[in-house]
């Protein structure tokens, strides 16, 4: 009975506590369960020794009346609520027929569900998208995801735009500043990974970052430097499955790249579908005739709300058009009268970006780029400025867009000042970018004359992983003018070497490789005058990763030939070089 009676419970809790809309989609089903389990009560209740039992006369009198209404209960629901059912059903096959729902009937159903608001709608939107999670049935999935179009296109057309941005804006500030797992992240691009794969090396990247390394002319592994026996990328579906779990304990959206017609996993429904490009149009058309800034700030962020969602909704998005307007408010006059404004609009373009036929749309549209660039360079807040370096690093994953943006001047110049004087998260943002624009060696060529080095040196304490890596990548294509440049880095290199985390280290590591081989013994008798250099470097031989250890045991091999007088460089690539440490004899690989 206990057993029981804790079901009856559990589902009046799930029933309170879900999504409005899809607990009246399910009513029939409810309706049943909660019959059965009266059922189970009623059979429980009849073989129950109320006499045995030593009840006062009100308590058995409750359970005979108990036992009587278990016995005469039926499945029942409401007809106004299976009413209200058979209107959204209704509503939702006029949608796929691409018919514009009513305003007014819309309304009187989304009220009749307690949605007053755009708050509200955004919390069932919300509940709507976890009650995916929940589900193992794809026909249950396709359903919710038409559901959450529904809704979505309500909140817009009724309600406008939401009352509450200040406490959005605190939560997805809040998401930014969480620390991905360093295993989670890509180490080409410092991102979390949407698509893990695996390459011949064994190594693991996204499937994004890979394709363009490979697309760019590489045939070698980016983090060991191994030559790829073949190019096949083989799915790390374990992985994946670990970031989809971490994202939804951290309440992150995670697409998988590849997945354009897919919402949190699921097919769009031709409802979802449709009732997405009728919300665009709605929003869009809006936005084009608005008459103040406060109006089109309104438009503008639910237009950068609803990019973030899926691939569906930034295609549309393009598609009717919305680019060409939001330029309009990506200047810095904009920026100066309405500071949110400005955000909102880069950040709507920065979302509308991930899809990668929108890299092109962008670039290809007049004064789009410039007025990133300009965002990037004199944006009203720190956040417009770090959201314009999100957006460069994203329109670079295209390698021709890459060496167009590395060419620019201007795009050099506020990276690194945004790099140097901005806070953690749009430094960030900007040494990313960077990093992305590094992989060009002309690009590589113009950071180092725009003093990169002297930039991520100054940030290294703070942002080590991605200062080292930029580090490494600048000095195996920036010239001899690089070397010369890191001459400064070395020191701190060593701290890296000693503390850092294992990605920090082998970047430091090869990057020590590379600044010694091309630099010669001035630079190798400034590393062998750090103090432990070599105890460091062993530490790093005996727990760093598989390629940390090979560079490392490069480094030390340097080392020990500068000290003998011999030419650092005049080694045979096969050769071995035989060392002992305490009693025992180490064999470190040319």
């Amino acid at each position: 009975m206990y057993i029981v009676l804790q079901r009856i419970k559990t589902l009046m809790e799930d029933c309170s506590n879900g999504s409005k809309m899809w607990l009246l989609m399910q009513i029939q089903p409810l309706a049943n369960s909660f019959h059965e389990l009266t059922l189970e009560l009623s059979t429980l209740l009849d073989i129950f020794p109320v006499k045995e039992v030593d009840l006062s006369q009100d308590v058995e009198e409750l359970v005979v009346l108990v036992r009587k209404q278990c016995t005469q209960s039926k499945p029942l629901m409401d007809p106004r609520d299976d009413f209200l059912r058979r209107e959204v059903i209704a509503m939702l096959d006029r949608i796929k027929k691409e018919i514009v729902p009513d305003h007014s009937r819309l309304k009187q159903i989304v009220e009749n569900l307690g949605l007053r608001d755009s708050s509200s709608c955004r919390e069932e939107i919300e509940s709507l998208q976890e009650e995916i999670q929940n589900q193992t049935n794809e026909k249950s999935k396709a359903d919710i995801v038409s559901l959450i179009g529904l809704v979505r296109y309500a909140k817009c057309v009724l309600y406008g735009s939401s009352t509450t941005q200040k406490s959005d804006h605190r939560r997805q500030k809040s998401m930014s500043d969480i620390s991905i797992p360093a295993d989670f992240r890509c180490p080409i691009s410092l991102e979390l990974m949407r698509d893990p794969v695996v390459v011949a090396s064994g190594q693991t990247y996204d499937r994004e970052s890979i394709n363009h390394w490979i697309e760019s002319g590489h045939n070698t592994c980016p983090k060991t430097g191994q030559t790829l026996a073949h190019i096949s990328l083989i799915p790390n579906c374990a992985l994946r499955n670990l970031i989809a779990m971490w994202c939804r304990e951290q309440r992150i959206p995670f697409e998988t790249a590849g997945s354009n017609q897919k919402v949190n996993g699921v097919k769009a429904t031709k409802a979802a579908l449709e009732a997405t490009k009728m919300t665009v149009s709605f929003l869009v058309n809006k936005l084009s005739v608005s008459q103040s800034m406060e109006a089109a700030n309104g438009v503008i962020y639910e237009l950068r709300a609803l990019a973030k969602t899926d691939s569906d909704s930034r295609a549309c998005i393009a598609e009717a058009g919305a680019i060409p307007i939001l330029v309009r408010y990506l200047g810095s006059a904009v920026g100066s009268e309405l500071r949110n404004l400005q955000v909102n609009a880069v950040t709507t373009i920065l979302n509308l970006s991930i899809l990668e036929a929108n890299k092109t749309r962008i670039m290809e549209t007049d004064g789009a780029l410039n007025g990133v660039i300009e965002v990037l360079r004199s944006g009203a807040s720190w956040e417009a400025k770090g959201n314009a370096a999100a957006t460069i690093f994203s329109l670079s994953g295209v390698h021709a867009y890459r060496k167009r943006l590395g060419r620019k001047t201007r795009v050099i110049k506020g990276l690194m000042d945004l790099a140097k004087d901005g806070p953690s998260s749009s430094k960030r943002d900007a040494l990313v970018a960077i990093l992305n624009l590094a992989g060009d060696r002309e690009t590589s060529g113009r950071l180092v004359e725009g003093g990169v080095i002297e930039v991520v040196s100054g940030v290294i304490n703070e942002l080590p992983e991605e200062a080292v890596t930029i580090l490494e990548a600048v000095v195996k294509r920036g010239g001899m003018l690089a070397i010369a440049a890191a001459y400064s880095a070395i020191r701190k290199l060593g701290v890296i070497l000693r503390e850092g985390s294992d990605n920090a280290r082998e970047s430091a590591a090869a990057a020590l490789v590379t600044i010694c081989r091309k630099g010669g013994s001035e630079i190798v008798a400034e590393l062998a005058a750090i103090p432990g250099i070599e105890r460091i470097i062993w530490e790093v031989m005996g727990t760093g990763t598989v390629r940390a250890r090979r560079k490392a045991a490069t480094l030390l091999r340097i080392l020990r030939r500068w000290a003998a007088g011999v030419d650092i460089n005049a080694v045979d690539s096969s050769s071995m070089m035989t060392t002992t440490v305490g009693t025992s004899r180490i064999v470190l690989p040319a």
